[in-house]
């Protein structure tokens, strides 16, 4: 079996839609044709994203760390706080990384010669070859995940989870001063 359905059978989001329509008809369960493929999306995504990436020896998170130094530029350093601000996690989560990363020799941590509080991240040449052969690796793992979409279907797809993301933003928000508005009254 390839994986792949055969026309005119049923995914598991429609077996879904179909028992909601069956079990409760007034409601629209519209939102799960998007975002319930979304999730299990994404449940594949990561499956193969980590799979991609623990056969080198990383983890994801390290991973970040290394693809966030590569794209800083020569000479591919940044502080812990600088790896935090790029939303990797907190500077204590990025410190827990970067040691298991200097242990494996791909990063070293470097002084600023004007500021010796200011602690730099930095690739080491295997770090570098590390993450350059992996994100080549990471990118070809992607455009097979991407193969039966046209480049314009994905340029759509990618302008429309731009905009299901912002409309995400938007609604915590809202959430947030619903929240506040409650709290003051």
């Amino acid at each position: 079996m390839t994986g792949r359905r055969t026309s005119g059978s049923k995914d598991a989001v429609e077996a879904v839609i179909e028992d909601w329509a069956r079990e409760r008809p007034e409601l629209d369960t519209s939102p799960l044709e998007v975002l319930a493929r979304l999730h299990r999306s994404f449940l594949r995504y990561n499956t193969r994203l980590t799979a991609s990436i623990e056969r080198h020896g990383l983890s994801v998170a390290g991973f970040d760390v290394l693809t966030a130094l590569r794209r800083a530029g020569a000479p591919y350093r940044l502080t812990a706080g600088q790896l935090a601000d790029q939303g990797l996690v907190s500077s204590a989560g990025v410190t827990l990384r970067i040691d298991r990363l200097e242990k494996d020799g791909l990063i070293v941590r470097e002084r600023d010669a004007d500021d010796r509080r200011v602690v730099y991240s930095r690739l080491t040449d295997q770090g570098l070859d590390t993450v350059d052969r992996v994100f080549s690796e990471h990118l070809d793992n992607e455009r097979r995940m991407l193969a039966d979409l046209s480049p314009a279907e994905r340029r759509q797809l990618a302008r429309l989870l731009r905009k299901l993301e912002s409309s995400i933003l938007a609604a915590d928000a809202a959430d947030e001063q619903d929240a506040a508005d409650e709290k003051s009254a």
